[in-house]
């Protein structure tokens, strides 16, 4: 009889711990596997922690430990699902990012492949079934038996689906004339793409990739300037790394930007990458992640999770656009794509590459102190001019346009000469839907979310108001909730109304439109992307994640419509957030061989943020914002934990807070700050009351025992959820 100690699929800190069950089966099982047990009289998936032989009965082991044993129902696996450097990865999240093992698993597998109920009703591998020849014995066969063996013969294999009688089929495998064969297909298939030779590089470039190569350092920061070929380094290092028989793991930030990553690398290296990204089907990832596994690939290419991928023997891991927040997972485990990338290189003594024309603080601030190597490209391709460009302040009536409210006369006078020479706009607003909110003209009344206590934002495309926190729809309704009146006000504005506002000023022009509700359509951003280079559409408009990467030659006048939407937000990051976005936006612009130009409409258009982005200047914004940060004490000069607490009643969150808070301040309030309880800028999420403490603290070691301590006490109740953010973007 086997002794198994598991891990229980529910990511609750109470529950990461093992459990231990008995299993008297065939199927053979060790550590790294999937079983199917009972828990808490539930079905439920476990993973396995540990193997061990016992003589001793159950009944033995019951008297001996205290509780009763169940039995293992079923084993799930023929083969660990993580290599040995994976499942020390596992151990190595949990413990930083103080998370459940089992969420780090969760986090790290495919649907088909995750230590959970739901994976045994994923896709699992897909075969095509082929006919192949045995003998080409035409006797004792009717003419049309041997009409189908022929033609098997003729082909020397076929489909099982091309064979149109199952009769005939089944007569010539009894006469043993033919058989079946069985291969995995792929349901993933990537363009077929050119081989591309490697460009010549720049002095720049060249001298970046001699820097990263020839040196000892692990961990390099490429800064460079929007449109300097980070690309080109990339590619030239991958190949280097691949030469020595290692792999690559290329990370973007955004689904946007895989497509046009993943047609580099399959240009440079045909046939050895694989992708990772959320816009996969379950049945699409678990071939990849397989096919990765197998070692049938040497780069793979993908958003925030294909940090995960199962490569071996890694020797390059890059982070391109290494600022943007969407490598920090928002849910539980509260990881970061980068500091993941450390631990993996680490195990592996591998190389990692951070690029960025607009570096992150804490990055910057490491590559200074010596942490990181820094390498810099500060110019274009070609000497290339950054474009020309013009801030618009928003409250000066002279820049004002009476036909629109949207576009000041600098930016729609520059639109009509762009549109007239045949090029291409950019339009950048980052916020998505129709209307910010809608009121009550009459009584004032505002439309907000029943379970977030937040504006509904209306889009017109489907005449519904959302909630973009919960996901909340409801139909846009004809009269006020509250006083019955018609009179119902679109206040503010987003993707969907700069659109309209486009096609109404000026007929006839084409236009296109990315932003998260894009992404809900799969494969509508590669499709949009590819549809604006190609110049289908005169106009593009998005939220961020147009501003990011893409390479749009034809591009020359980029328009940020409202550069200072993320100022006024409640974060220590808002000015990096703005400046960075700025900067991207603004290095769309004339990136082929015609001059770009950027206008920027702002009601703050003195603010360092909104001005040194707008001249790309990003050492002076370096300067402003660090000492800004010192005087706060934000990072890098200081680490932070958030804690999240929340309860469907808010008596309860609220004095769990307080007690928390003054518990904190006396065990550790000598070697951190704790700040809070404060209610956060959502304090109702689909119906949960929510607190939150802040910790600043310049090392963990102290501080880590009273957060597991926390863990341990509150993580038990029921009542009260706990949520822990190791380095959180905003807080």
């Amino acid at each position: 009889m086997l002794l198994l100690e598991v891990l229980i699929e529910h990511a609750a800190l109470a529950l990461d711990r093992p459990f231990s069950y008995v299993y008297r089966g065939k199927k053979p099982v060790q550590k790294g596997y999937r079983v199917l047990v009972t828990f808490n009289h539930r079905p439920s998936v476990a993973y396995v922690l540990s193997v061990t032989e016992t003589d001793k009965t159950v009944a033995q082991l019951e008297e001996e430990r205290g509780f009763s044993f169940s039995e293992i129902l079923d084993v799930l696996d023929e083969e660990k699902l993580l290599n040995d450097e994976l499942m020390t990865l596992v151990d190595e999240i949990a413990e930083k990012y103080f998370a459940p093992r089992i969420s780090v698993l969760q986090a790290m597998l495919p649907p088909s492949l995750k230590p959970r109920l739901s994976s045994l009703k994923a896709p699992k591998i897909a075969y095509e079934a082929y006919v192949d020849v045995l003998s080409d014995d035409e006797t004792d066969l009717t003419p049309k038996q041997i009409e189908w063996l022929r033609l098997v013969v003729r082909e020397k294999r076929i489909r099982k689906k091309d064979f149109r009688s199952d009769t005939i089929l089944k007569t010539l495998l009894e006469k043993k004339r033919v058989k079946l064969s069985y291969e995995e297909k792929t349901r993933l298939v990537l363009p077929e793409f050119r081989e591309q030779k490697p460009k010549s590089l720049t002095h720049e470039q060249q001298a970046a990739v001699d820097a990263i190569w020839e040196s000892s350092d692990s961990v390099y920061l490429l800064e460079g300037v929007t449109g300097s070929g980070k690309t080109e380094v990339y590619l030239t290092l991958s190949e280097k790394v691949m030469a020595q028989g290692k792999t690559v793991l290329m990370l973007v930030p955004e689904i946007a930007l895989t497509p046009i990553m993943v047609e580099y690398f399959s240009r440079r290296f045909k046939g050895r990458v694989a992708i990772l990204h959320s816009e996969l089907t379950p049945a699409e990832k678990y071939d990849e992640y397989r096919r990765i596994a197998r070692g049938e690939c040497q780069v793979v290419v993908g958003a925030r999770s294909a940090i995960f991928a199962p490569l071996s023997n890694i020797g390059l891991l890059i982070l391109d656009e290494e600022h943007v927040e969407s490598y920090k997972q928002d849910t539980m485990p509260y990881y970061h794509a980068r500091e993941v990338a450390l631990m993996r290189a680490a195990h592996f003594n591998a190389k990692v590459v951070l690029g960025s024309a607009t570096p992150s603080l804490e990055s910057r601030a490491r590559a200074l102190k010596g942490n990181y190597r820094h390498v810099r490209l500060p110019h274009r391709i070609n000497e290339k001019e950054l474009p020309e460009t013009t801030i618009v302040d928003l409250l000066n009536p002279m820049n004002l346009d009476r036909e629109s409210v949207m576009f000041s006369l600098s930016l729609r006078q520059k639109m009509k000469e762009t549109l007239a020479k045949g090029e291409q706009i950019v339009l950048l607003v980052n916020r998505r839907g129709y209307s910010s909110y809608v009121s009550c003209r009459s009584c004032g009344h505002a439309l907000k979310c029943p379970n977030c206590d937040i504006s509904l934002t209306y889009h017109k495309e489907d005449g519904m108001l959302k909630c973009h926190h919960c996901d909340h729809v409801e139909m846009m309704p004809k009269k006020c909730p509250e006083c019955g009146s018609t009179h119902l006000s679109k206040q503010g504005f987003g993707t969907e109304k700069i659109e309209e506002e486009v096609q109404r000023l000026f007929p006839g022009v084409k236009t296109l439109r990315l932003d998260s509700d894009s992404t809900k359509v799969r494969n509508r951003v590669a499709q949009v992307l590819e549809s604006f280079r190609k110049h289908e559409a005169d106009i593009l408009i998005g939220t961020q994640m147009i501003a990011k990467g893409h390479d749009f030659p034809n591009v020359t006048l980029v328009g940020i419509v409202l550069a200072d939407i993320g100022l006024t937000l409640p974060s220590y990051r808002s000015a990096e957030r703005t400046f960075q976005l700025i900067t991207q936006a603004v290095g769309r612009a004339g990136r082929g061989d015609k001059k770009g130009i950027a206008v920027i409409q702002t009601y703050m258009p003195t603010h360092y943020a909104v001005t040194l982005g707008a001249s790309q200047n990003y050492e002076t914004f370096f300067a402003k914002e660090m000492a800004m940060r010192k005087i706060q004490q934000s990072p890098p000069y200081t680490y932070l934990i958030g804690i999240t607490l929340s309860s469907k009643d808010e008596d309860t969150v609220v004095s769990t807070a307080y007690a928390l808070s003054e518990s904190l301040i006396k065990e550790i309030g000598s070697v951190a700050t704790i700040l809070g309880p404060t209610t956060p800028f959502i304090p109702i999420l689909n119906g949960i009351h929510r607190r939150v403490l802040l910790l600043k603290y310049k090392k963990i070691e102290p501080v880590a025992p009273a957060i597991q301590r926390v863990v341990a006490t509150l993580g038990t109740k029921s009542q009260v959820h706990l949520a822990i953010d190791v380095d959180p973007i905003d807080f």
